[in-house]
């Protein structure tokens, strides 16, 4: 692991009218805090597809859950009266919504937060309520598609299956997922976008309002909003709300898919940024709370079965104060 004090330059969030925004929150309040109905979320599926705007403001609306620092104590008074000490997952879908309505809800209210969201997990797409496959934190998971293909599932992924007599479609809905796909071709739908590849191996990892498309063997070709891009191996392209179709770069094989493998791989990351990748391997959060500290850059490989132990090293490399709280939360300052 190394250091450097570069400070990249960071693009400044677009404005959005307020009364999408506004939407976007009671939709997410309404979710968060009730019992939603199947017909709800579909009326939210609408409303969510009618644009690439609807779509980032709902992304944007469910991140504001990194606000809440100030209740976590009352949150994990809350947690524990509710479901004891063991910790959430995504199938404790009864724990999760009594904390929603309990202190947390109250301390957000105060802090004069718009809305609640879980703050032990990564806040899910909604459309996860209803997939045929998910993964909860650090859980991986190999789905066999006949014997031409295979799709395995990072950690917080959510897929929906479609296969047909000459193709296999896969929805990703959130997450990440690797691929192989030999004679018959795989297509992956995710956000508007649509990835297809035979005799070929790739990832494809849907992040905020980001599509990144990362092409391992073979060839592969993505279409978005008509607009069309082939990557060949060690290549990667990035789609979504706002950016369209980028340019093809290239990418090291193992930060991307090191996931695979057991590791995570950083090569002159920002540690904000690595913070950000490890939460979504480990239950509670850990926050970063000094801004300049997060410019540090990073380069190292973290066992996922031992990603505790990153914070050792961050304090020892980078003389940071490490504080734990109960549920898995780390203030890193």
């Amino acid at each position: 692991m190394t250091m450097a004090t570069d400070d990249p330059n960071t693009d400044e969030p677009k404005e959005m009218p307020e009364l999408l925004r506004r939407e976007a929150k009671d939709w997410v309040v309404h979710i968060a805090t009730g019992a939603v109905t199947r017909e709800e979320l579909q009326a939210f599926a609408r409303w969510r597809a009618q644009s690439p705007a609807h779509a980032e403001a709902y992304a944007r609306a469910a991140g504001l859950w990194k606000a809440l620092n100030s209740p976590l104590a009352d949150a994990e008074r809350v947690r524990r009266q509710n479901v004891g000490a063991q910790p959430l997952s995504f199938t404790r879908r009864v724990g999760r919504r009594a904390l929603l309505g309990g202190a947390v809800a109250a301390s957000a209210a105060a802090a004069g937060i718009a809305f609640v969201n879980p703050p032990f997990d990564l806040w899910p797409s909604l459309d996860e309520f209803t997939a045929q496959y998910r993964t909860g934190i650090g859980q991986l998971q190999r789905i066999a598609l006949g014997d031409e293909a295979s799709v395995e599932l990072n950690t917080r992924t959510s897929v929906n299956l479609k296969p047909s007599p000459n193709a296999n479609d896969v929805e990703l809905i959130s997450g990440e997922t690797a691929l192989a796909a030999k004679r018959k071709p795989i297509t992956v739908l995710a956000m508007e976008g649509r990835t297809s590849a035979a005799e070929a191996q790739f990832t494809v990892r849907c992040e905020g309002a980001a599509v990144h498309v990362t092409c391992l063997t073979g060839t592969v070709s993505v279409l978005y909003r008509e607009n069309t891009a082939t990557i060949m191996p060690r290549q990667q392209v990035t789609y979504g709300s706002g950016r369209g179709l980028g340019a093809v770069r290239s990418i090291d094989p193992e930060v991307v898919a090191g996931w695979r493998d057991g590791v995570l791989v950083f090569d002159n990351e920002r540690l904000s940024q690595v913070i950000e990748e490890v939460n979504r391997y480990r239950p509670g959060r850990i926050f970063l709370v000094n801004a300049a500290l997060g410019d540090r850059l990073v380069t190292g490989r973290f066992k996922i079965a031992r990603l505790d132990a990153v914070l050792t090293q961050f304090q020892a490399v980078f003389d940071a104060k490490v504080t734990s709280l109960p549920g898995g939360f780390v203030l890193l300052g």
